[in-house]
């Protein structure tokens, strides 16, 4: 390969635009063969390595992030999964390891052993060369020794290998360390006070860990600048967490670390924060963090739960307030929430209007960069009308929720001006324990770009909203639900019914 293929294939290489899409490329082959790799991580590390440049902003990064993604894509060096995940070509991979080592003289300068069963870390001649290791993957469950000379290492990826511990040593040994992974390690329990010294980390991701506390000598990583905490369920609490100056992304969604008022003050102190995401469940945190807007223009993924939300008269224009400065969300969770109805009225642009100084009503679209919804136990409110102001809306699911009769109501829908028809870019749409829905629209929609519809112990939805041209390309599509669900179902017409029932299978891919 390396005298015939590589050096083929290496021309779509040599034809990137600049050394930095260069660098994004070669960053890829860290992850093991036929990995699905999630774009968001990705473009931090490469943000956090320096390959994009420098952006005061950090979604004119990540955006920027993106386009180079697209012309990685484009130029067939990278392979799309969705929206959310890429991977490699397993030949395209072994040419960009076989560049990044300097067309193999320099092996040892990308140290690349991940899911191949290793149960220590490897054996390397001169630690003194490598600056990129991946050992995701593997079965290394402690990491005890010190690696003497590890001067050049930049990025570290120990995700996925059962680590229960990591030695301070260790750390100690890494002093250019800019990426640290130590994610989906869920026995692991903590981190070692040495981690303080590692005074060029800019990016830590120990999400989906058991970690209980991060250690005092935390606060010192003043370079630090994404912390990724998602699914850590035994997290107590991120005291001191204000002193990582910073900071400009933090994810704690589905952690045990709550919104609550000590928490969002504590946040308050970040001045850099950027992009926040978090669960709350106190009425008392919720209020707190209406209180500052800039706050709530850092969320980006937000989970409510347990919450009893009355929106009556005077408490309804605060909710309002606290959505719509909620301008970069993109993920919302409610779980669990007794909430009043939710006017889709001339209200909601009213207030649009005195909020933002926009005098357009036409221009109702309050959640355009909201992409997925997921509702569950829902009380007190039959219908999701509000779902019209989300155009860009990619996965919705409602569950347990016994109230819901409509997605979209008919005549509130009529009320608000200018949008157009709903789920335009709706990929997923995963209906389940809705025993009185009985719409999901009143007419027939396009979906274009419509992947999967998942419909499970809702008895009186008989109908979905579609036609026979509602769906182009139907060889992507499934249809999942029960066989008396099937059968009780009525199509638009013949044609309709011709060109999706063979599409439905009767569960089992749940």
């Amino acid at each position: 390969m390396e005298n015939k293929i590589l050096p083929i294939l290496k021309y779509s290489y040599d034809n990137l635009a600049d050394e930095h899409i260069k660098s994004c490329f070669l960053y890829c082959a860290l992850f093991p063969e036929d990995y699905e790799i999630v774009k968001e991580s990705l473009i931090e590390c490469w943000i956090c390595e320096g390959f994009i440049g420098e952006y005061q902003v950090l979604k004119r990064a990540v955006n920027k992030g993106y386009e180079l993604l697209c012309t990685l894509i484009r130029a067939n060096l990278l392979t799309e999964f969705g929206t959310i995940k890429a991977g490699m070509h397993d030949v395209i991979r072994e040419m960009a390891l076989w560049i990044a080592s300097d067309l193999g003289k320099q092996k040892e300068s990308f140290v690349v052993q991940a899911g191949v069963g290793l149960h220590d870390v490897p054996k390397v001649k001169d630690w003194g060369a490598v600056r990129r290791m991946s050992l995701i993957g593997n079965h290394i469950k402690d990491i005890t020794q010190p690696i003497s000379m590890c001067s050049q290492l930049t990025t570290l990826l120990l995700q996925k290998n059962g680590l229960d511990y990591l030695s301070g040593e260790f750390i100690q040994s890494m002093q250019k360390l800019v990426v640290l992974d130590l994610s989906r390690n869920d026995i692991i329990g903590g981190l070692p006070e040495q981690i303080s010294e590692l005074t060029s980390l800019q990016y830590l991701d120990v999400s989906y860990t058991n970690i209980r506390q991060l250690p005092a000598s935390f606060r010192g990583l003043k370079k630090l600048s994404h912390l990724n905490l998602t699914g850590t369920e035994r997290l107590c609490s991120i005291r001191g967490i204000s002193k990582l100056s910073s900071l400009t992304s933090l994810k704690l969604l589905n952690s045990k670390v709550h919104g609550d008022v000590n928490l969002v003050k504590e946040l308050q102190h970040l001045e850099h924060l950027q992009v926040l995401t978090i669960s709350i469940s106190t009425d008392a945190g919720l209020e707190e963090l209406l209180g500052d807007q800039r706050l709530a223009k850092c969320i980006d993924s937000l989970s409510i739960r347990r919450l009893n939300i009355t929106l009556d008269v005077q408490l309804r224009p605060i909710y309002l307030s606290l959505l719509m400065s909620m301008e970069n969300l993109r993920h919302i969770n409610v779980t669990n929430i007794d909430v009043s109805e939710i006017d889709t009225n001339e209200n909601w642009r009213k207030s649009k209007r005195n909020s933002s100084g926009l005098h357009n009503p036409t221009v109702p679209y309050f959640f355009t960069n909201l992409s997925t919804v997921g509702i569950v136990d829902l009380n007190g409110m039959t219908d999701l009308t509000w779902l019209l102001f989300a155009p860009n809306l990619v996965k919705l699911h409602v569950g347990n929720s016994e109230e819901v009769k409509e997605i979209i109501n008919k005549k509130k829908a009529k009320k608000v001006t200018g949008t157009s028809p709903p789920f335009q870019k709706l990929e997923m749409i995963l209906l389940e324990g809705l025993p009185k829905l009985e719409s999901i629209y009143w007419t027939p929609l396009p979906f274009p770009f419509l992947k999967k519809i998942v419909k499970l112990e809702c008895p009186k939805l008989r109908k979905l909203p579609l036609n026979a041209t509602s769906v182009s390309r139907v060889d992507e599509l499934s249809i999942v639900m029960k066989p008396e669900e099937e059968a009780q179902l009525e199509w638009e017409d013949e044609d309709t019914k011709n060109r999706f029932s063979p599409l439905i299978s009767l569960g089992r891919e749940m």
